[in-house]
Parts: structure tokens; C-alpha cells; sequence
């Protein structure tokens, strides 16, 4: 039924664009038009205009622009049209110079030969059958004269449907410039439901959409410009006119291109007896093409990504068919509003999946397909990319691992025993491959300090690969012991002889009683050694205190980052879980010397700190926020949203000092770029640190507070006393207040935040779409 439904919703929709199309194309080009000219306008009223003002300035320069462009490109016609018949006789001589070097016998030329004679044979005798037919009466029809209002309405007609249309689109303009705030209104009426979701939809729909249209429009005209004006320097006739159409053509993709390169190519082989004029137009053609892909698209559109080119060519075949050459010029700017639509509108999600360039599926899940049809070359291809732009043990821990663990669910409901050895041969072939590509450089000789051992499945011997891998990558030599029934016989054939730490890998939802019994039998053969227990199918709020010491490890592990962080610590035998601020020597010279202007005695200065951090708890509903600065070796808490306990300085500016072992704003001096710990419970350093302990923490999160040339003064840090993780948009939200805390302290202007990164594109070719 829901099917049905759809089916006769979308031809309801395809019937009313297709006999609407009077009124909705002028509707479509003004909405669009408005996207453009919004900013500008909205512009304008901030600096003091009134709206009529702001509106009837706005249309002024477009209708000046669009004026003085049309007087020039008449001129161009104009001029063209009385030189277009000079050019014949080069026409003429150039066809004929072709037609002398095609002469001669070629491929065809028999069978062209063959046509001929049978077409003279047919001739002849359907001559002869003709010859003693009557020959018909020549008829001529006189039309009635036709008087000279006719023939005005005649040559008026098809130019007042465009001038009519043209007047309509500019009205309608005008009315949604001028009433934007009202057609909001009835809008956010329309949607309905969550009013946040529908501000937000609408905000970032108009935000997308009119840079989109506004980015085009200034690549068109940087290409149009330098067009024009190379046509002119080459010597070919109505440049103007050229470079107009090659903008207006650029609307169109990927076809509209070529067909404003064809009309200056032609004419320049119209202009020139020889051939270096079409070379020259043919070079500066290709060359700007170059430079707008590859240097002015990604330079404004930035690297993100849009609508895939399927979508696109099926766009414009669909507008074009609904509304003729003027759809065809459209599509692209009505499919983005599809695509950004879809975005943000839950129940329209579908047009984001069917229009879009991003991912339909994510990488782990593409991954896992392709082990599934027996395509490990694919899989390999895509885990390549993703170790290209992080790491060899982020892709084990965020997509390695989560294809295991999707595997181990659907071993029993899902998979076949065809798909079973598929997984099992393609993911060894894989792994196999991403140790051949980053191999680990170990000193020859060195006796292995962690031993992997797989709890049960080919799954668990994978995992303890993956982890054996990122640890030799880090410089700990370990090995890897398969399964096997657990009696004295297979563990004392383990051989963990000088092993420090054994990692028990299990992927089973229920691995206590099989963990404790390997854990037992381990601890009496070997007792010094450390035993980490990894638990990846079970969830992490599970794995407490309790259930550590009730299975006897040591520690419990659930991801791969983890287990490589706990593991170097218990190899290293690090006391705690300390970590050294490591500080570059001029940025920490700087922080000294901008830390020493700031007066943080001053309460007018705390006062405004505290606003600070308790706005930013307010804003993300966390327990504590807290805003630290680094000065020389130690941190101090110079705001927060509550009271904290803590050791204070005895200077008069009664600030608390974090202890040097449990530093928090030290975790973003390395990349200066916001952190956030969803359960610090499975971090292996902040787990030990004594001040999270202290003040009940279970989450973290922190971003850099930043001078203008970038030295990080301290951190801006959220705490909450559930596990709890933070987005991109709530990070980058964080990073924007831990600007203004930074300007309140220096009075200058803080570091720009940086833009996020781009989402990578499945489909191979698209159109971009300006984040």
C-alpha cells in the first residue's frame, strides 16, 4: 500500500509540473533568482536600509547588469549578422581543401560504389514505367491577403510570451524578497512538527542553496571573462557574445560546456583560411576548462561533495521533458534544492540517497559487502583509502573491527557456509595485504611481549591479528595463538614464555565462563604474566570493575585503540596513567607571556569566565564545564560552571591546580583540535586520571582555547557523569565558544575555527555542493 501510495503520489506531482508549468516555471526561475539576491538584500538591511529600499536597490543593479549585457550582446549580433556572408568563400574554400584530401579510394568506397549503380537501375525503371502516365495538373493555392494588424501580431507573438513571462518572473521576485520573512512563517506552518528541525531545515536549506547559486554564477562569470577576452586577442568575431553564452551554457553540466565551445569554434573556422585561429580558440578552451575544474570549482565549492552524475543527466532529462529547454537549464539548481531537502527532512531522505554523491552505505558496511560477493580486491581498495587518510589502527578499530563484529551476528541468522568461507578467506586476504603495505619495523631478534590469543572463532583469531598488528606498528612485539580446545595439553602448548601481557580475544555475546576458564588456567601456568581480556561483542557499559574481577584479568578491553593503549601501558609498566605535557618550546613561551597580561585576579575577568563555562554546560547539558589554562608545567581551573574540589594557589588568585599526573587540557596541545572521550571508563589514560575520578566524570570533551596566531592558551572542557558523546556540529559548536572564552582573555581576535573535513564521494563524477 505504501508503494501504491508513492506511485500515485509522484505521478500526481509529475501531472501538476507538467500542466502547471506556466505558472510554476516563472515561480521557479523567481525563487531562484531570490536565492541570489537574498544575501545582498539581507546585507543591505543590516547596514541601515529599509527592505523596500534594500529590494529596489538590489533589482536596480540587476536590471542594469542584465541591461548593459543585452545592449552589448545586440551589438555582437548585430555586427555578426552583416558579416556572416564575408565568410562564405573561406567556407567554401576550406570544404573544398577536405573534399581533396578525402578523395582518393577508401574503406567504403566499393560499397558506396554498389549503392550508386543500384540506385541509377531503380531509377531507369521506375522512368520507364512512368513515361506513359498522365502528367499531373499543377495546382497553385492563392492565400487571402492578410492585413496588417495580422501580420504585427504575427511577428509580436513569439516575443511577448517571453517578455510576459519575464515580467511575471520579476514581480514574483520582488514579492519574495520582499515579504521572505512571512513565506518563512507559512512554511515552518506547512512542516509542521519539531520547529527546531524545520528552523534548522529551512536555514541550512536557503544557506546551501543560495551559496550554491551564488558559487555557480562567479564560476560562470571567472570562466565567461577570460573566454571573452582570449576571443578577442585571437581575433574571433562577437567575443562578448561568446563569453555571455559560455556562462549561461555552464548552468547546464557537463553538456552545456561543449555546446558553447561549438559556435566560436566554429566561426573561427569560418573566420581564418587557415587553421591556427580554430587551434588557438580550441586551446583556450581546453585551458580554461582545465583551470575552473581543477582550481576555481574546488576553490570556492571546496571539496565537498553533491550530486553524482547520474542524477544529474537524469535531472536534466526529466526537466526537460516537463519543461522543455528552460528545465533543462534548471535542473541542476531545482535538483540541488532536491538534494538539500532530502538532507534535512527526515521523511524526504530518499532524494539524498537517490541524487546524492556521499556514501550510501557506510565503509565497514561496504566492506562487509564486498567479502560477501567474494570481492576482497574492492575491500581492499576501500580499506586502503581509508588507511591513506588516518591509520592502520584506525581502520582496525573503526571499520576492521566492525566488520567482524557484524559478521559474528550474522553467522548463525544470516550467513551462509558459502558466505562463512567467503568472509573468513577474503578478511585474511585482506589483513594479509595491509601487513604487506605497512609492515612493522621490530628490531631482529626481539622476544615477544604480548601474545594474542583467539578465544573461540576465526573471527576472535582475526581480531587478535588486527591488534598484534597495530601493536607492532607502536614497537611491541607480539604473536598470535589460534583457538583451541582449552586443556593443559593447548596451553601449555601456548608459549608464553616471557610474555608480559596475553590478550584473550573473544567476539561471543556470552564469553564469561569460556574467559575465566582460559584466564584461570593462564594465571596458574604462567602468574606474572598480565592477562587483558577483549570482550568485543559485549557492551561496553558492561565491562565495570566487577565483571574484571570477577573474570581475574587484569583489565577489559573493547576496542582495538583501547587495547593498544592499555596494553603499552602494562608493557611499558607505566606508573598510572600519567601523561607528560609535552610542550613546544616557543608556543609555551608565548602561552607564558600572554598568560602573564592576563590579570585572572580580577573577578570582573572570573566572573565573566564562570558566564562562559556555565553557558557551555546550559548549552550541551552537561553536569560540569570547565575552563583551564596552561601556565608553565601545571593547568590551572581559571572558570567553571560549579564548584570544583581541588588544591588552591596561595598567589591571591585563589585558582585550582590540577595535580601534574592528571593533566586534562595537555590532551589538545598535540594537534590543537577538539577531543571528545564518549566513556572514559575505556580510555587507558584517562581512566587512572585522580581529578575526573574527583569530580565524577564518565565523558569528556575539550577543544583548544586559541590566540589568533594559534598557540593553545588552555581548553574549554565539557564533563558529564554519563557516557556520552558529542557530533562534528556540537564539536565544532564547542570550538566557537572556546573562541569567544579565548577573545575575553587576550581582547584579541581569536584563531578562525577550522572548516570541517569533507565527506568522501562514492559515486566517481558529480556536481559539488558548497558545504
Amino acid at each position: 500500500m505504501r508503494v501504491a501510495a508513492g506511485l500515485v503520489i509522484a505521478t500526481i506531482v509529475v501531472a501538476a509540473l507538467y500542466f502547471g508549468q506556466v505558472v510554476l516555471i516563472p515561480l521557479a526561475v523567481a525563487f531562484l533568482i531570490s536565492f541570489v539576491l537574498g544575501p545582498l538584500v539581507h546585507w543591505l538591511v543590516r547596514h541601515g536600509l529599509s527592505r523596500i529600499l534594500s529590494v529596489a536597490l538590489a533589482m536596480g543593479l540587476v536590471l542594469a547588469v542584465l541591461g548593459g549585457l543585452g545592449t552589448l550582446v545586440a551589438v555582437q549580433v548585430q555586427s555578426l549578422s552583416a558579416q556572416l556572408p564575408t565568410y562564405q568563400s573561406t567556407i567554401r574554400a576550406k570544404i573544398k581543401d577536405l573534399g581533396a584530401q578525402m578523395e582518393g579510394p577508401g574503406i567504403l568506397e566499393g560499397a558506396l560504389q554498389t549503392v550508386d549503380t543500384v540506385q541509377k537501375e531503380v531509377a531507369e525503371v521506375v522512368g520507364e514505367g512512368e513515361e506513359n502516365a498522365v502528367p499531373p495538373q499543377r495546382v497553385r493555392v492563392i492565400p487571402e491577403p492578410v492585413s496588417p494588424f495580422k501580420t504585427a501580431m504575427l511577428w509580436l507573438a513569439p516575443l511577448l510570451s517571453p517578455i510576459a513571462t519575464a515580467g511575471i518572473v520579476l514581480v514574483f521576485v520582488v514579492l519574495i524578497l520582499l515579504d521572505q520573512g512571512d513565506l518563512r512563517d507559512r512554511l515552518l506552518r506547512i512542516l509542521g512538527g519539531n520547529i527546531y528541525r524545520s528552523t534548522d531545515a529551512l536555514e541550512e536549506a536557503s544557506k546551501r542553496i543560495s551559496k550554491y547559486l551564488l558559487m555557480q554564477l562567479v564560476v560562470n562569470v571567472t570562466y565567461a571573462i577570460p573566454m571573452a577576452l582570449g576571443l578577442w586577442l585571437i581575433g574571433v568575431p562577437g567575443f562578448i557574445l561568446w563569453g555571455t553564452l559560455a556562462a549561461v551554457m555552464r548552468f547546464i553540466p557537463y553538456v552545456g560546456p561543449i555546446l558553447s565551445a561549438v559556435f566560436p569554434l566554429s566561426l573561427a573556422f569560418a573566420v581564418d583560411p587557415g587553421w591556427d585561429m580554430v587551434l588557438m580558440t580550441a586551446a583556450l578552451i581546453l585551458v580554461l576548462e582545465l583551470v575552473s575544474n581543477n582550481v576555481i570549482e574546488p576553490l570556492l565549492y571546496g571539496t565537498s561533495t553533491g550530486l553524482s552524475v547520474l542524477s544529474l543527466i537524469a535531472a536534466a532529462t526529466f526537466w526537460t521533458a516537463i519543461w522543455g529547454p528552460i528545465g533543462l537549464v534548471l535542473s541542476t539548481p531545482l535538483t540541488v534544492c532536491l538534494l538539500v531537502v532530502g538532507r534535512y527532512i527526515p521523511q524526504l531522505s530518499i532524494l539524498e540517497t537517490l541524487l546524492g554523491s556521499s556514501p550510501a552505505l557506510s565503509r565497514e558496511t561496504r566492506i562487509y559487502q564486498r567479502l560477501i560477493a567474494n570481492d576482497p580486491d574492492d575491500a581492499i581498495d576501500i580499506a586502503e583509502d581509508v588507511i591513506e587518510e588516518e591509520s592502520v589502527t584506525e581502520f582496525y578499530n573503526d571499520e576492521g573491527m566492525e566488520v567482524l563484529r557484524q559478521a559474528s551476528i550474522d553467522y548463525i541468522n544470516n550467513a551462509r557456509p558459502e558466505h562463512r568461507l567467503r568472509i573468513a578467506n577474503g578478511m585474511d586476504e585482506l589483513l594479509e595485504e595491509i601487513r604487506d603495505a605497512h609492515p612493522a619495523k621490530l628490531p631482529e631478534g626481539a622476544r615477544p611481549r604480548v601474545a594474542c590469543i583467539a578465544g573461540k572463532w576465526e573471527i576472535d583469531r582475526q581480531a587478535c591479528e588486527m591488534l598484534a598488528h597495530s601493536l607492532q606498528l607502536e614497537g611491541v612485539p607480539t604473536v598470535v595463538r589460534v583457538a583451541g580446545t582449552v586443556t593443559s595439553r593447548y596451553v601449555a602448548g601456548l608459549e608464553l614464555e616471557g610474555v608480559q601481557v596475553v590478550l584473550l580475544s573473544f567476539f561471543s555475546r556470552e564469553p564469561d565462563a569460556a574467559a575465566r576458564n582460559l584466564t584461570r588456567r593462564i594465571r596458574a601456568r604462567w602468574p606474572r604474566a598480565k592477562v587483558v581480556l577483549g570482550l568485543w561483542g559485549v557492551a561496553p557499559d558492561a565491562l565495570d570493575d566487577r565483571r574484571r574481577e570477577a573474570l581475574g584479568a587484569d583489565a577489559i578491553v573493547a576496542s582495538i585503540k583501547e587495547a593498544v593503549g592499555r596494553i603499552s601501558l602494562l608493557v611499558r609498566d607505566a606508573e598510572g596513567a600519567a601523561v607528560e605535557v609535552v610542550q613546544d618550546p616557543q608556543a609555551a613561551a608565548v602561552r607564558d607571556e600572554t598568560l602573564k597580561g592576563v590579570r585572572l585576579e580580577d573577578p570582573e575577568l572570573r566572573e565573566d569566565l564562570n558566564d562562559y563555562a556555565i553557558r557551555a554546560a546550559d548549552v550541551f547539558d552537561v553536569r560540569t564545564a570547565a575552563i583551564l589554562a596552561i601556565e608553565g608545567a601545571r593547568e590551572l581551573v581559571i572558570g567553571a560552571s560549579r564548584d570544583l574540589p581541588g588544591v588552591r594557589t596561595d598567589d591571591g588568585r585563589d585558582l585550582i591546580v590540577l595535580p601534574q599526573d592528571s593533566p586534562l587540557a595537555a590532551q589538545v596541545l598535540s594537534d590543537a583540535r577538539p577531543m571528545t572521550v564518549s566513556d572514559i571508563e575505556r580510555d587507558p589514560v584517562l581512566s587512572e586520571n585522580a581529578v575526573l575520578h574527583k569530580w565524577s566524570a564518565r565523558a569528556l570533551a575539550a577543544a583548544p582555547v586559541r590566540k589568533g596566531d594559534g598557540v593553545v592558551l588552555g581548553a574549554l572542557c565539557l564533563i558529564h557523569d554519563e557516557a556520552r558523546e558529542l557530533d562534528e556540529e556540537e564539536l565544532r559548536l564547542l570550538e566557537t565558544l572556546a573562541a569567544e572564552v579565548a577573545e575575553r582573555l587576550t581582547g584579541e581576535e581569536a584563531a578562525p575555527v577550522p572548516e570541517p573535513e569533507a565527506t568522501s564521494a562514492s559515486a566517481t563524477v558529480g556536481q559539488q555542493v558548497p558545504e
